[in-house]
């Protein structure tokens, strides 16, 4: 039966929420956590490093599997895989079981993003998949305003481990849209091979697309600051301010407001403007508003709602940023679209992992450490746009190489 194109992006929405929801979901918990599994409160970062981690590796394994052997098998492959490493953390004794678990099931987690972005290009004709992210991005925007909260609720009335079981159930309920609601249409393709070296020819192909390589760079130095106020709100907030995980849940709602406002808003000015100059401007706003961050973080002692409102402005601009650099990233792509988008991911991941640590490695107080980074990172992607500012974006359905 034939779908409506917006039903099937909110489809693939829910799938590619799976992992936002994995991690925010047991923020709220990570005192419980603690104290149950006997490490400081401090070390539970670790546990999304490390989740980070196994996702950005993921990222590269799946992207071949997709191609090959077409989209839903890998993806019903790692989805099973990350249940039995969900429930592997909902029966964990220690901390080292919990990061190893956390691993296993980023490894599987990263089949559904990776399969979620490869079959919006299947779907939605090249010109339109700025739109489409867009509609991606609002459904994804969901899970760290619904996720804190829904976590705090679970560990309050049922303990921390009834989290994990429900992020289980989630994965099936996706794993059951996959096989019943999303249509076939990507022929698997057994040219591709699988070895480790033409893997990495394809992967070397598409970095070499100046298309790709700058939006690519861009879009994942824009969205590296969501990596930042994800790893870093816990001791902004919790810690520092003093905010329980009730109010805790409540900022993250107001701030993925901001981000999901920003995709609305996208919507809206690709009816006017082209992709390249909505993602232009929303970059340079993005700029203004880390370094704005940045000064009155170093020159006042800025409060809880002043630091609510600046983070505000900066993800309302990375809600804008997003699905315009994925769009025109793998818009000169027609085929190997699954590696292409897996080297996306993985990118964004790791960039995203390199700024969330430097968060904990600097030796600040406040939201200084998340401004510093998110301005350096934003100001990073500025120039690496500029320094490509005569690029001429590919015409829809050109053929690439990669």
């Amino acid at each position: 039966m034939q779908r409506h194109p917006v039903f099937l992006i909110v489809v693939l929405g829910f799938l590619n929420a799976l992992t936002p929801f994995t991690i925010d979901l047991y923020l709220p918990a990570f005192p419980q956590i603690a104290a149950d599994l006997g490490v400081a409160v401090s070390r539970m970062s670790l546990s999304v490093s490390v989740y980070f981690i196994g996702f950005a590796l993921g990222q590269v394994i799946y992207g071949p599997l997709l191609d090959r052997f077409g989209r839903q098998r890998p993806i019903y492959g790692g989805l099973a895989i990350y249940v039995l490493a969900t429930l592997g953390c909902m029966t964990t004794k220690s901390f080292e079981g919990l990061l190893v678990f956390r691993f296993i099931s980023a490894l599987g987690g990263s089949a559904a993003s990776v399969g979620a972005i490869a079959l919006v290009r299947d779907h939605v004709p090249a010109e339109k998949a700025a739109r489409a992210f867009a509609t991606l991005m609002l459904v994804l925007s969901v899970s760290p305003l619904l996720a804190p909260s829904i976590g705090s609720l679970i560990a309050t009335i049922a303990g921390w481990r009834v989290i994990f079981a429900a992020l289980a159930v989630l994965a099936i309920a996706n794993l059951a849209l996959v096989i019943f609601v999303i249509p076939r249409t990507y022929a698997p393709d057994p040219s591709v091979s699988l070895r480790l070296t033409p893997i990495l020819r394809t992967f070397g192909d598409a970095l070499a697309q100046p298309q790709f390589r700058t939006y690519t760079l861009a879009g994942s130095l824009s969205f590296a600051g969501l990596f930042v106020f994800v790893s870093g709100s816990p001791a902004v907030f919790m810690d520092g301010f003093g905010v329980g995980p009730g109010g805790f849940g409540a900022i993250f709602a107001i701030l993925a407001g901001g981000m999901i406002l920003g995709g609305q808003l996208n919507h809206l000015l690709l009816r006017y403007f082209a992709s390249e100059q909505v993602f232009h401007r929303a970059l340079l706003l993005q700029v203004i508003g880390g370094v704005t961050f940045l000064t009155l973080a170093l020159t006042l002692d800025l409060g809880k709602w002043a630091t609510v409102a600046l983070l505000f402005v900066f993800l309302h601009c990375a809600g804008i940023t997003y699905p315009n650099a994925a769009a025109l990233a793998l818009k000169p792509f027609t085929k190997n679209i699954g590696s292409a988008s897996s080297l996306l991911g993985f990118i964004q991941l790791g960039m995203g992992s390199i700024a969330a640590a430097l968060v904990g490695v600097l030796d600040l107080t406040g939201p200084l450490p998340m401004a510093f980074v998110m301005a350096t990172c934003s100001t990073a992607g500025w120039i690496v746009l500029r320094s490509a500012r005569n690029l001429k974006t590919e015409e829809a359905g050109e053929q690439t190489s990669a």
